[in-house]
């Protein structure tokens, strides 16, 4: 009796666990209209607006709008300027993925990683960026 609870007890928590629900054509058009209100916050230079979009862990990294507007600026110009933009897949872990012409013209990869909030709205967790090279225009 005890091995069967031990075995039960072990296959428990060896399985993976459950998959999380597929996004839904709301959750895309959600979370597109999450990352374009920022994009447009940051092209207004309204740093609370743009800071409004970040989720509560990188509001606790960057304790106000002015410091977190900092950042992006330095680091994140052609999210902070773009040209243009365009998105692209939504990944499973709801990982948006979004093309971006910078100011110097160059094209970009953007993925933004998001967060479902409790009250059921998204919030930005984070953005890497990559330069698609020879695509200087």
């Amino acid at each position: 009796m005890l091995r069967a609870i031990i075995v039960s007890l072990i296959l428990f928590f060896i399985q993976p666990p459950a998959q999380a629900e597929p996004a839904t054509d709301a959750d895309r058009m959600a979370i597109q209209a999450v990352i374009t209100a920022q994009i447009d916050a940051f092209r207004a230079d309204d740093a609370a607006r743009a800071y409004a979009h970040a989720a509560p862990s990188i509001q606790q990294i960057f304790p106000t709008p002015e410091s977190f507007m900092a950042m992006v600026k330095q680091g994140y110009e052609p999210v902070y300027r773009p040209q243009s933009f365009r998105f692209g897949q939504l990944g499973e872990d709801f990982s948006q993925r979004v093309s971006i012409v910078g100011p110097d013209g160059r094209t970009y990869e953007a993925l933004y990683t998001m967060q479902r909030q409790p009250d059921g709205t998204w919030r930005i967790t984070g953005c890497s960026l990559l330069e698609i090279p020879g695509t200087a225009v």
